[in-house]
């Protein structure tokens, strides 16, 4: 396929591994629409793409990842990715493809999303990045000064807790979802150490959308540890992690996509 005109597949590849998981996202400043007869990904490139007339034409990037498997790389889900103090488990794509792209989308359309709230120094923020919380019950859960309680379980949050629980041998009993409409939207240093929560209990974070950095930072030391979650990953946080690790999503101006995050936990009755 001749890109010499168009961007590169290698220059795109970990936008368009996440970026163009449903139509409509934004991406490097062009529009897309549905109908791709060619590469079959709803999404055709308004700007650079024959929409199915000729398929040597095609550039949506969405094409080779049709065509590739993205989740051939194992990882080693017993590593230890913090050096001390704490336990942190990386598992990589625990679904397939097809799999995370569903649920992508049933997860952006059916949850309940409300934009945060904060109270810092007296003052209500309401942030851009939307917030989600479901349980097994009502659950109160309070952070940065405000409290939430929890709404029914949904048939995509139960499978997906299994899911999680099944990996992890853990078992949980509440979710908190954060969705991030871009890069410029993160999280700042933090760790999840409320009373509501078991103590030194594990959480299990499923990703999906676009991959981003995902750091930690050791309150007494400094020492950061940083890695990239792929969409449709598990990434789980135990033992005294919560302790003694901070953790944050940087924010970045590199990614102009949605990138959905479940937090699966326990909460203490």
């Amino acid at each position: 396929m001749d890109v010499s005109n168009k961007v590169s597949f290698l220059a795109v590849s970990e936008a368009a591994r996440v970026a163009l998981i449903a139509c409509g996202l934004k991406y490097r400043k062009s529009t897309y629409d549905a109908g791709c007869k060619t590469c079959g990904c709803r999404i055709a490139q308004e700007s650079g793409c024959a929409v199915g007339e000729n398929a040597d034409l095609c550039a949506c990037p969405m094409r080779e990842l049709n065509t590739m498997e993205l989740f051939a790389k194992e990882w080693d889900k017993g590593k230890n990715w913090l050096p001390y103090d704490g336990v942190v488990q990386y598992y990589g794509a625990v679904l397939p493809l097809a799999e995370a792209n569903r649920y992508f989308n049933l997860l952006m359309d059916k949850i309940e999303w409300r934009n945060d709230e904060a109270i810092i120094m007296g003052k209500k923020i309401i942030t851009k990045r939307k917030v989600a919380w479901y349980g097994e019950k009502p659950f109160e859960y309070t952070y940065s000064r405000v409290s939430k309680y929890a709404l029914p379980w949904t048939e995509e949050l139960l499978t997906l807790k299994q899911l999680a629980e099944t990996e992890s041998g853990e078992t949980y009993n509440s979710c908190l979802l954060n969705l991030y409409h871009t890069g410029d939207e993160g999280m700042a240093w933090h760790s999840d150490g409320e009373t509501d929560l078991k103590k030194d209990g594990a959480i299990a974070s499923l990703s999906f959308g676009a991959e981003r950095k995902f750091a930690f930072k050791h309150k007494a030391t400094k020492e950061k540890v940083e890695l990239v979650l792929e969409h449709g990953s598990l990434l789980v946080m135990k033992h005294t992690t919560q302790t003694h690790w901070l953790h944050r999503l940087p924010p970045t101006k590199l990614i102009h996509a949605a990138r959905i995050n479940l937090t699966f936990r326990t909460i203490v009755a």
